[in-house]
């Protein structure tokens, strides 16, 4: 498994925060490009870590399908040998199903902050999740996958597209990889035993997601002993969308205490 920590974890002498380590798992077939805009705004006072799921980026790519639990398991890994005690986890997609499988199984998550994210892999859309891969080498195909990927009109942010079509073109997984991760994500199911999971949950979802319908993580935040639901302007990957806001949310909630 490959992780990169940036930043200072140590906070100010008047916080009293659950952890001072943030870390982020992807959705299906991204790499960790997608958080950039997260990490970049926590440095400052918290540590980040991101790392490349199995199958994508610079981890190894075993071949699949893969299970929400395997990835779980990297993830304890990841936090493991880099020696973090407690963690605020964040996760999209399917990123946000190991955040919730993370959390039951293991004790280093101070908190969950999950976008996009269903309670088990029949409430996601398999054609649309289906259309956010494009092969690596081909620029324009990545370019008209983002459409599924976010709310607006890509059309409109032509240079934040180009960078992003760079980023996939070193990052992403290829077909192979993007399959496993996808079956990972059907075949999840924690619908009936949400309530085991107690960690503080914030669910937030975009309100044009087309990958994972809206009213999936309603029901994600109502079915969470400590969830919360706040909807977000934007699609699938609205923390990129709307990162402004969705960053002052998030220290917001981790500088309280997660």
């Amino acid at each position: 498994m490959y992780y990169e920590a940036r930043g200072d974890p140590r906070p100010p002498e008047d916080a009293d925060r659950a952890a001072d380590t943030v870390v982020f798992v992807e959705p299906a077939g991204y790499g960790a490009w997608v958080w950039g805009w997260q990490h970049a705004a926590l440095a400052e006072g918290f540590e980040t870590v991101t790392w490349d799921l199995r199958g994508t980026g610079r981890s190894d790519a075993p071949d699949g399908p893969y299970e929400v639990r395997t990835l779980a398991g990297d993830l304890e890994a990841v936090l493991s040998d880099h020696g973090v005690a407690d963690a605020h986890v964040v996760g999209a997609g399917l990123g946000g199903m190991v955040a919730l499988e993370y959390a039951h199984r293991y004790d280093r998550a101070a908190s969950l902050t999950l976008f996009g994210t269903a309670a088990a892999g029949d409430r996601v859309d398999a054609d649309a999740l289906d259309s956010l891969f494009a092969p690596r080498d081909d620029p324009e195909a990545l370019r008209a996958s983002l459409r599924n990927a976010f709310g607006a009109d890509i059309d409109a942010h032509a240079d934040v597209v180009d960078e992003i079509v760079g980023w996939r073109r070193e990052e992403d997984a290829d077909r192979a990889g993007f399959d496993a991760q996808a079956a990972a994500m059907a075949a999840f199911d924690r619908s009936d035993s949400l309530y085991e999971i107690t960690t503080p949950a914030r669910v937030y979802h975009g309100v044009d997601d087309a990958v994972v319908p809206t009213e999936a993580g309603r029901d994600l935040a109502e079915g969470l002993p400590r969830g919360e639901f706040t909807a977000v302007e934007g699609g699938h990957c609205c923390f990129v969308e709307e990162s402004a806001a969705v960053n002052d949310a998030l220290l917001g909630d981790f500088e309280d205490g997660g």
